[in-house]
Formats: C-alpha cells, sequence, structure tokens
C-alpha cells in the first residue's frame, strides 16, 4: 500500500490530474471514503487529466447515479451511494460498464461485492481535519502496479 497527503483541496484535484493522464480503456478505480473526504474533488481531477474540455462541469451523480464524460478515454463516474450491493448494480446494468471500452471511477465501491472487478485500484480517502486528507493507494493486478509506481514516481515519492 501507498499513501499520499494532500494539505488542500487543489492538491486533490492535482493528484486526479496525474491519474487521469494515465487512464486507459478498461481501468477500474474503485473510491472508498466518508462524505466530504475528497473523491468528487480526486474525479475532477481525472477527468482534466483525461482531456476533458474546462467547460465541461464534473459533479457527484448522487441522483442519477452515473454520469458519462467523453475525454481521451471515455469516463465513467458512479456514485453507490444509495444502493445496497450487488443485485442493485446487476439489475442496473452497471456490470456492462465495469467491463466495457471506458474507465470507470466508482464512489462508495465499497458497497459492491462480487461486482468489483478482481483487477482494479482502489484509492481510500481518510479526513485528517478541514484540509487534509491521506488517499491509500491499493491495487490488484500489474496494470495498476505499474499505474501506482509511474504516479508515484512523477511525483517525486519512492515506492
Amino acid at each position: 500500500m501507498f499513501s499520499f497527503v494532500s494539505s488542500c483541496v487543489e492538491e486533490t484535484v492535482a493528484l486526479g490530474r496525474l491519474l487521469g493522464k494515465r487512464l486507459q480503456p478498461g481501468d477500474f478505480i474503485a473510491l472508498i471514503g466518508e462524505l466530504g473526504s475528497g473523491k468528487t474533488h480526486f474525479v475532477q481531477g481525472v477527468a482534466a487529466g483525461d482531456d476533458m474540455p474546462p467547460d465541461v462541469c464534473v459533479t457527484s451523480p448522487s441522483y442519477t447515479l452515473l454520469n458519462e464524460y467523453s475525454g481521451r478515454v471515455s469516463l465513467y463516474h458512479f456514485d453507490l451511494y444509495r444502493l445496497h450491493g450487488d443485485g442493485d448494480i446487476l439489475e442496473l446494468g452497471f456490470d456492462e460498464y465495469f467491463y466495457g471500452d471506458g474507465a470507470c471511477l466508482v464512489e462508495w465501491a465499497e458497497r459492491l461485492d462480487r461486482e468489483l472487478p478482481e483487477k482494479n485500484l482502489t484509492l481510500v480517502f481518510t479526513q485528517l481535519d478541514d484540509t487534509s486528507r491521506k488517499i491509500d493507494f491499493l491495487y490488484t493486478g500489474s496494470r495498476y502496479e505499474q499505474l501506482v509506481i509511474d504516479l508515484f514516481s512523477e511525483l517525486g515519492k519512492s515506492v
């Protein structure tokens, strides 16, 4: 596990931007953390790094459950807060996105069970104080291991 401490929203967005530059079709990024821990700000950075036009407003899909964005890689931003497990995911057909041609960023991914792809990058956001967040990077699969190594290398941090 590797960790990054962000001291402000701008650092969280910048970290997301670095990840967004590296997104590939089929990537699955699970985002876990309490309300207000920085998940949506991170996704805004990912979208910017994925060459999303600056006039596109990236918001949490709390009520729509899914927002789709067209960048360099199609981006599927999920918010599973209101769902209750795999049955809801299957019923809504979200699993088709999880194994599709775009990159998935899934807030409240801990609500997944069997539908969480075996190979994924999981980011756990912990609020340290009013402005600081700790972001833990956990991964399964060589694609995500290399992604984390490259990301931390660009940040000037050894892994």
